[in-house]
């Protein structure tokens, strides 16, 4: 059995759009407005101010579709969307250009892959020298040290043993920064060698299969 308030709703719309089809053709234009689930709740000559907000569409006088008009939730999401579209766009113009100018650098930098690896090891050989004078620096704080536990001074003991792990946690950032820097530089090399066309692939060419005799 249907609902009565359904048949009756159905009713009343069926009158309402026959009311407004029966305007003549001069009114030209005739708009349906629909509430948020984007069912179709009336139509007529303009939208009630309830519903302005929501989507819509306007109809000829023959009842056909002449344009879907979007609700203020849709345009606002639609704009968001383009908004975010453009900043992509732009991101990845930026992006690409930072890494031209980045290949143009390495390759006026370099004037071919060895010189790549000369730094890298200048760079090294840079840092283990700070390593050296802090291992030597470390060594001093803990003499410093177990001479303070002999004589059982709690303040010297209390700075070396500040200084002593001051020195440990700076050899450790320059051991971290060694790793870096080797992370550099095959970055720049493998980049440069792409560029120059030299590149080799990482994974080697899996070996023919053996023909059966």
């Amino acid at each position: 059995m249907r609902n009565p308030t359904s048949a009756l709703s159905a009713a009343v719309l069926a009158l309402a759009l026959a009311g407004v089809f029966a305007v003549p053709a001069a009114a030209q234009k005739i708009v349906c407005w629909k509430d948020k689930s984007g069912k179709v709740v009336g139509c007529g000559d303009t939208v009630p101010p309830e519903y302005r907000d929501s989507a819509a569409k306007e109809l000829d006088s023959r009842g056909l579709t002449r344009r879907n008009v979007e609700s203020a939730e849709e345009a606002a999401k639609r704009r968001k969307q383009e908004q975010d579209l453009a900043s992509k766009k732009e991101e990845d113009r930026k992006r690409a250009a930072e890494q031209k100018r980045q290949d143009s650098a390495l390759l006026n930098t370099y004037a071919n892959a060895e010189e790549i690896d000369q730094r890298r090891d200048r760079d090294l050989q840079q840092v283990d020298l700070q390593v050296v004078q802090m291992r030597a620096s470390l060594k001093n704080a803990t003499d410093r040290l177990n001479d303070a536990r002999k004589r059982n001074s709690k303040d010297d003991i209390a700075r070396a043993t500040a200084e002593e792990e001051k020195i440990e946690q700076n050899i450790a950032a320059r051991e971290k920064e060694k790793g870096e820097i080797r992370e550099k530089y095959a970055a720049q090399k493998k980049r440069y060698l792409e560029l120059r066309g030299d590149g080799r692939s990482a994974t080697a060419p899996a070996p023919a299969p053996a023909q059966k005799k």
